[in-house]
C-alpha cells in the first residue's frame, strides 16, 4: 500500500530524469577538473553513455542502484505497491542494458559502470573520492579490460 496519493507519486515520478541527475553531474566535474575530456551523451555510441572518451573509445555510464538493479545495494529495493509493474519495469531496464553493453562490445567501445551508490559515498568521504578517481584513472589509462564495474 502506497503512503501518498496516486496524484502525488504520479507527480514525484514524473520529476525523475534521467539525464544530468546528481551523481552524474558530480563525477562529470570531478573528471573535468582532473584533465579528462568527455562527450556527454554522445548519440553516436549505443546507450547514449552518460560519458564517452571518443578518442580512448570507451563509454562510462551513471547508473542508478534504483533503476538498474544494483546486486546486493540497500537503494535497489522493490516497492511495495503495483510490483508486477516494477518487476517487468525493472527486468526490460536489465534487458536493455545487457543489449547495449553487447553492441559496444562489438563496436570494440570498453565500458566502465559507476553506481550510484559509489558516488554518494565519494560526495561524503573525500578519500573514498580519491581512491575511486584513481581507480577510474586507472581504467582510463591503463587497463585493458573491456567492462568494469565500480
Amino acid at each position: 500500500m502506497d503512503i501518498k496519493s496516486k496524484a502525488k507519486r504520479s507527480e514525484n515520478m514524473s520529476k525523475i530524469r534521467s539525464r544530468n541527475t546528481k551523481p552524474e553531474l558530480f563525477l562529470r566535474s570531478l573528471l573535468h577538473r582532473n584533465g579528462f575530456r568527455y562527450r556527454v551523451n554522445y548519440p553516436l555510441v549505443s546507450g547514449k553513455p552518460d560519458l564517452y572518451f571518443t578518442k580512448k573509445r570507451i563509454a562510462i555510464f551513471v547508473h542508478g542502484c534504483f533503476w538498474h538493479r544494483h546486486e546486493g545495494c540497500k537503494y535497489a529495493y522493490t516497492p511495495k505497491s503495483n510490483v508486477q509493474f516494477w518487476i517487468e519495469k525493472f527486468n526490460k531496464n536489465l534487458r536493455r542494458d545487457s543489449v547495449v553493453r553487447e553492441q559496444l562490445k562489438a563496436e570494440n567501445i570498453r565500458v566502465l559502470v559507476v553506481w550510484e551508490c559509489t558516488v554518494r559515498k565519494m560526495m561524503k568521504d573525500e578519500t573514498f573520492e580519491q581512491d575511486v578517481l584513481a581507480e577510474i584513472k586507472n581504467f582510463l589509462e591503463l587497463s585493458i579490460e573491456l567492462y568494469w564495474e565500480l
